[in-house]
């Protein structure tokens, strides 16, 4: 795999090769100071350039001989752009290659390098995440403030979010098990697995939220969990996940049960919210009724 000043003096050369490259910048983890540094982080760089479409078009064709080329041979290659208008990935709908363009490219090394293009007179304002200029031939782009993850860090909840957050963990709870009693395995699974899981992790972050007093981010889905939460509550945390079996499925559901009654009551504690009791119960009753009636 190839070192990190080998790969920033491959992106900082071809833009520098090229004069339809104006600037680059670069987000994401690396741009990151508070971000674990690894070896597997992505590159996610953008270029901002003169023509759009002409570079667009000059990489569409075979591999070898693109300007793409520069970073390495591919192992795979998504174009985001060009999927989400095929198959509506995020909504579908036709992309203004005038504006922009992106490939995501996993190389023969390992390295993974998120390239996306964008017009000089486009400029793709990073909302407050993580952004180094690495280069700006004209000064083109805005004097970016120092890196932070202050944008990533946990939202403190309304009150309403609150309740809402754990009116929808217990009653989606119904339709996971009514997927068990009839042998729905797909539709239980992804009822538990998103819907519940979810309200879940809200609440989670939110825990997290309350302990660092809302001054940290608990990561994309949740991957930093393991950083912020106790070693006894992450263990809790892991049992609620579950294989195909459905007495194992059971048992990850009570769990998740348990989890939630506890990090919900203690963030409404922490933030004056009031826990609806009842309506946990009720879940409580409903579960304890289908899964008399299960044959697993």
């Amino acid at each position: 795999m190839r070192t990190e000043a080998e790969i920033m003096n491959i992106i900082l050369g071809v833009a520098m090769a090229d004069e339809r490259i104006r600037a680059v910048s670069m987000e994401g983890s690396r741009a990151n100071p508070s971000a674990p540094k690894d070896k597997y982080q992505d590159y996610d760089i953008t270029y901002y350039v003169t023509d759009v479409k002409a570079l667009a078009a000059d990489a569409s064709g075979p591999w070898p001989g693109s300007w793409l080329s520069a970073f390495g041979t591919p192992l795979i290659v998504q174009e985001p752009d060009w999927n989400d208008g095929v198959i509506g990935l995020s909504g579908g709908g036709r992309h203004d290659i005038e504006k922009s363009y992106a490939w995501l490219m996993l190389l023969d090394d390992g390295i993974r390098v998120d390239l996306g293009i964008y017009s000089v007179n486009s400029y793709n304002d990073p909302n407050g995440e993580p952004s180094v200029v690495l280069l700006d031939k004209d000064g083109v782009l805005p004097e970016l403030s120092a890196p932070s993850d202050r944008a990533y860090w946990v939202k403190r909840p309304s009150g309403d979010e609150f309740r809402a957050c754990c009116n929808e963990f217990w009653w989606c709870l119904n339709n996971v098990a009514k997927g068990i009693a009839r042998d729905e395995l797909p539709y239980a699974m992804w009822m538990y697995n998103q819907a519940v899981r979810d309200m879940l992790n809200k609440m989670v972050e939110w825990h997290i939220g309350v302990m660092s007093d809302f001054s940290a981010s608990a990561g994309k889905l949740g991957k930093y969990f393991r950083k912020y939460l106790p070693p006894e509550l992450y263990k809790r945390y892991a049992a609620t996940y579950s294989g195909a079996d459905y007495r194992e499925f059971w048992a990850a559901v009570y769990t998740i049960c348990g989890l939630f009654h506890d990090l919900a009551v203690s963030v409404a504690g922490h933030l004056g919210f009031t826990y609806r009791q009842k309506e946990e119960d009720g879940m409580r009753a409903y579960l304890r009724m289908i899964k008399m009636e299960c044959e697993w």
